[in-house]
């Protein structure tokens, strides 16, 4: 055994530069890896409960604040919407097109909640004019489920004593939107189905599907191979490069 090492420890010179690379590197990029294994995983879980709830029939609107785990559960929803205090995501990029979605309060008739509705896309093609869009006055009967966003949702804090109605956002949650109108509303947004007063209506369930996260982690696999394969290398062509060197000097002084 001390052979083996002794002549492994010969045959491998990478200098300690490399070495010190590779042991700060090689870690990184392992992790990376397996930190992107597991968001991937986390989007199929994501992915395969939101297959399943919506599929599921509707729940009544008195339901929905009992529901302890509402995330994509759909909803059976009839009331008014707040045309006053409409909020408009922008940044919302459909097939290559530029365009916003369109949020409004909306009270529920059934168990007088407000809920914040995202009414769908709508785009947006000249920034110089503001989206047009149009509110129905009378009360309307949908359908739309409940969106709960992977992780913390930035907020863009507006002062609300300046800030104008209809408001455009990059992010809302509806926490502070129910704060600012001194509402008592549920907690999470509601994405409606397709039905009357909507547009746009077909929602992405995440930004990055898992087989992305599953490319992404081959790729941080990949690169850690051919870190430490170019550390080896590096290591015998040294150690090559040395012993023949030792040997040259051996040859003059004979």
């Amino acid at each position: 055994m001390r052979f083996s090492i002794a002549s492994a420890r010969q045959r491998l010179r990478p200098g300690i530069a490399p070495t010190l690379v590779v042991l700060l590197l090689l870690p990184l990029m392992v992790g990376l890896g397996f930190w992107q294994l597991s968001r991937g995983q986390e989007k199929q879980r994501l992915v395969d409960t939101y297959a399943e709830r919506r599929a599921a029939e509707p729940m009544g609107s008195e339901q929905l604040e009992a529901s302890a785990d509402p995330a994509f559960r759909r909803v059976h929803l009839r009331g008014n919407f707040d045309a006053e205090h409409s909020v408009l995501l922008d940044n919302r990029m459909r097939d290559g097109r530029a365009g916003v979605e369109l949020l409004q309060p909306f009270h529920d008739q059934a168990s007088g909640l407000w809920l914040l509705l995202n009414r769908g896309w709508l785009p947006w093609p000249d920034r110089r004019t503001p989206p047009v869009f149009t509110t129905p006055d009378q009360p309307v009967s949908l359908v739309a489920w409940v969106y709960v966003a992977p992780g913390e949702t930035f907020q863009l804090r507006v002062d609300p004593t300046t800030a104008q109605w209809p408001r455009l956002l990059t992010a809302l949650h509806p926490v502070a939107l129910w704060a600012e109108l001194r509402r008592s509303g549920f907690a999470y947004e509601l994405r409606a189905e397709a039905g009357p007063g909507t547009y746009d209506t077909t929602w992405p369930v995440v930004a990055m599907g898992p087989e992305k996260h599953l490319g992404y982690a081959v790729q941080w696999f990949a690169m850690s191979l051919a870190l430490l394969a170019l550390y080896l290398y590096l290591g015998w062509h040294n150690a090559k490069e040395k012993h023949h060197g030792s040997r040259h000097e051996s040859t003059q002084h004979v």
